[in-house]
């Protein structure tokens, strides 16, 4: 798709900040369809673990890249960002604004910009996999400093999962992984606006949510996925909340440790979207705790719409 044509809008921010909403609220204003860019949303049957609308909720407008894949399947960032451009490209195509959501920061930068993704060796993986298991992930950091520092210093020591891919396209390539990493730099007419609640205020959402999870079901809706082979999907088994209602099912944590686990690994996981978020430039920041702000930013991305042409 050219460049000239309908405005990309992305709408970014960290776990219960309210993007599934405003996203909603700007499709429906400006003429959009949603791309969703929450890599564990890609799962069918995951749906209250990872707060996927609903499909009454969504108010007739479609959402792309969810739903696309079996709990055995592998979400993988180049397989996301060829399906994740198609769908922008034919949401262009048919004169509306992609509204691409989500917290996963590298998912939104693959939908977005300018990024190589580097090939994938499974043996290689597996090995760093191994001996992060069986040594932790302290020694895979420590290896990860000392051959790409660059990249050790914007990943950090626990996303562990990060760290072996770096080392993986470090050991095929020969090259830092930090040489392919995203630059901030667009590929189509793009506006972002994130939300950023305070953090107090976010964490009591986050614990609130964990709850809500439970209460609905969550556990449930584990037990329906093991036979589909959740424990073998090695992305779908290893998601907040799912690694620890699996624990629950197995009777290796009580309910009340895994809703404590879930809510103290979300927070976490919060902080890594802030972090991961915040030095773009790019973005607007929000804070959706003020009244009217988010009435505010949709008129400002309505506005931006008009002046795109």
């Amino acid at each position: 798709m050219p460049a000239e044509g309908p405005l990309v809008i992305a709408v970014v921010g960290p776990t219960a900040s309210g993007k599934s909403e405003l996203a909603l609220r700007v499709a429906e204003t400006v003429g959009g369809e949603v791309v969703s860019a929450d890599a564990m949303q890609l799962y069918r049957g995951m749906d209250i673990g990872t707060a996927k609308l609903p499909f009454a909720e969504r108010r007739g407008i479609p959402h792309h890249q969810i739903d696309v894949l079996d709990v055995t399947d592998e979400a993988t960032i180049a397989a996301y960002q060829v399906d994740a451009r198609r769908s922008i490209d034919d949401i262009r195509s048919r004169g509306l604004h992609p509204v691409v959501a989500g917290g996963s920061g590298l998912y939104v930068r693959a939908a977005l910009d300018h990024l190589e993704i580097p090939p994938t060796d499974p043996e290689v993986r597996g090995r760093l996999e191994a001996e992060a298991e069986e040594r932790g992930p302290e020694p895979l950091f420590a290896a990860l400093s000392e051959r790409d520092p660059v990249a050790a210093q914007s990943i950090g020591r626990h996303n562990v999962r990060r760290v072996i891919r770096a080392l993986e396209v470090v050991e095929i390539t020969g090259r830092p992984f930090s040489a392919s990493m995203p630059e901030r730099r667009n590929l189509l007419p793009t506006v972002m606006v994130g939300l950023r609640p305070p953090r107090d205020l976010l964490d009591v959402r986050i614990d609130s949510r964990v709850e809500q999870m439970w209460r609905d079901g969550l556990v449930d809706e584990v037990r329906s996925l093991v036979p589909h082979g959740i424990r073998r999907g090695r992305t779908a088994s290893r998601a907040l909340g799912y690694a620890q209602a699996l624990a629950q099912v197995d009777g290796t944590m009580t309910r009340e440790r895994a809703v404590a686990d879930t809510a103290q690994a979300t927070r976490r996981y919060a902080r890594r979207q802030e972090s991961w978020f915040r030095p773009d430039p790019r973005i607007s920041w929000v804070d959706p705790t003020v009244d009217g702000a988010l009435d505010d930013a949709v008129h400002e991305l309505r506005r931006a719409v008009a002046e795109n042409g």
